[in-house]
C-alpha cells in the first residue's frame, strides 16, 4: 500500500467515527470502489454540511454524529441554495466552482445512496425523500477550457530539457552569494534535477514521486512499478516507462543516496531528505517537493509552474508524438476524457509548428 493511502486510511477510520451511522454505512458501502484519499474527502464535505445545518438551526443534533435521516429528508430546495451561496461567499474564504461542484456531487452520492440503495429492515428506502435530486450540478472540468488555461503555463519544446538543466546549473550561479542557500543547493540539486527529470519524462503525479521506493526502479529497462491514483488493488503497482533522458540523472543520483543523505538500510524510499539537525535521512514529503519546484521555477522565469504542470509538460509533449490511448495509459488516467486535454492543447503547438515550417 503506498505510503499516502495508508496515511488517508488511518485518518478516514479516525473520522468516520464521529458521523452519523447512515454515513459509516455508505462509506463501508464505497470502499471496495474508491480510495482512502477519496473517502477522506467525502467525509470532509460532510463534517461541512452538517456543521453548516447546526448552525443554521436546521437540526437539534448536538454533535456530527446525532444528525439523523430526519434532518436530511426534511431539508427544503432553499436550505440547498443558502448552503450553496455559503459555500461561495464565506468570510472565511470561498470556494471555486471546481470545489463548491465537487461538495455537491459528494452530498448527492450520500442522498442517492440512501434513497436509492440502502433498505430498512422493512425493505423500504432509508430515506423517502431526497432533495438532493433536484440539485443539478454543471460539469466545470472541460477539456478544452482546462487547456486554454495551461496554455503557456507549461514547459513546452527545448525547455523541458532547459528546465532540468538549470536544476543543475543555472540556479547554483544566480543564489552563489546566499552561502546557506547556495550550500543547500549544493547538497540537493542532483536529487532535485532527477525528480524534475522523472516527471518531465514520464508524466508522474507527485504523490506517485514521493511513494517511490528504490525496488520499484529498473534503471537499464527504463521502467518504474508505481500505485496509480484511483486503482484499489493495493497488491498490484502498474508498470510505467520513463524517457532515456532521466536514465543518467537517476543513474547519478543513485550514486548519492545512501551517503549524501545518510540513508539508513531500512529506508526503502527512492527520494531521501536529510532535515537540519537530522542524524539520518528519510523520504522526501508531497508537500517539499512541491516547494522544491516552486523555488527553482521562480528563478528560471516561469513563476506559475508547479510540479503538475511539469506532468501537463510531459503529456502534451508526449501527446505530440503518441495516440490518445497510449497517452492515457501512460498518464494513468480512468478515462480518454481527461486526456482530451492534451488534443486541445496540442492543437495550437501544432499550428505553431507549421508556421514555424512555412517561415524557414
Amino acid at each position: 500500500m503506498s505510503i499516502q493511502k495508508n496515511t488517508d486510511r488511518t485518518h478516514l477510520d479516525q473520522k468516520v467515527l464521529h458521523m452519523p451511522w447512515f454515513v459509516q454505512q455508505f462509506i463501508d458501502y464505497k470502499r471496495p470502489d474508491l480510495s482512502p484519499s477519496t473517502l477522506l474527502e467525502y467525509i470532509r464535505d460532510y463534517e461541512s454540511f452538517f456543521g453548516w445545518l447546526r448552525g443554521e438551526g436546521l437540526t437539534q443534533a448536538a454533535s456530527l454524529a446525532e444528525i439523523t435521516l430526519l434532518d436530511l429528508e426534511t431539508l427544503h430546495m432553499d436550505s440547498i441554495v443558502g448552503y450553496r451561496l455559503h459555500l461561495t461567499t464565506r468570510a472565511d474564504g470561498t470556494n471555486s466552482k471546481v470545489t463548491v461542484s465537487r461538495k455537491l456531487s459528494a452530498l448527492r452520492s450520500l442522498f442517492h445512496y440512501l434513497s436509492q440503495i440502502a433498505e430498512d429492515e422493512n425493505f423500504y428506502p432509508l430515506l423517502k425523500r431526497n432533495v438532493m435530486a433536484k440539485v443539478e450540478i454543471k460539469r466545470i472540468h472541460k477539456p478544452k477550457d482546462t487547456a486554454a488555461k495551461l496554455k503557456g503555463k507549461i514547459l513546452e519544446d527545448e525547455e523541458l530539457l532547459e528546465f532540468v538543466g538549470y536544476i543543475y546549473e543555472g540556479y547554483g550561479r544566480d543564489i552563489e552569494a546566499n552561502k546557506q542557500a547556495y550550500y543547500s543547493f549544493q547538497l540537493n540539486r542532483e536529487r532535485d534535477a532527477c525528480i524534475a527529470s522523472l516527471i518531465l519524462n514520464s508524466g508522474l503525479r507527485v504523490s506517485e514521486v514521493v511513494n517511490l521506493n528504490v525496488d520499484d526502479l529498473d534503471v537499464n529497462n527504463k521502467l518504474l512499478y508505481v500505485y496509480r491514483k484511483g486503482h484499489n488493488d493495493e497488491t498490484f503497482k502498474t508498470p510505467v516507462y520513463f524517457r532515456e533522458q532521466a536514465k543518467d540523472d537517476l543513474s547519478l543520483y543513485l550514486t548519492l543516496r545512501q551517503s549524501r543523505y545518510k540513508t539508513p538500510k531500512k529506508e526503502k524510499a527512492l527520494f531521501i531528505a536529510l532535515p537540519n539537525g537530522s542524524h539520518e535521512g528519510k523520504r522526501m514529503t508531497k508537500r517539499a517537493i512541491q516547494e522544491m519546484i516552486i523555488k527553482y521555477a521562480k528563478r528560471f522565469g516561469k513563476p506559475y509552474l508547479t510540479v503538475h504542470k511539469l506532468r501537463h509538460s510531459f503529456a502534451t509533449d508526449y501527446y505530440l508524438q503518441n495516440d490518445i490511448y497510449k497517452t492515457k495509459e501512460q498518464l494513468g488516467h480512468a478515462s480518454t476524457e481527461t486526456t482530451e486535454v492534451y488534443a486541445h492543447l496540442t492543437d495550437k503547438t501544432m499550428s505553431e509548428a507549421i508556421e514555424r515550417r512555412l517561415e524557414s
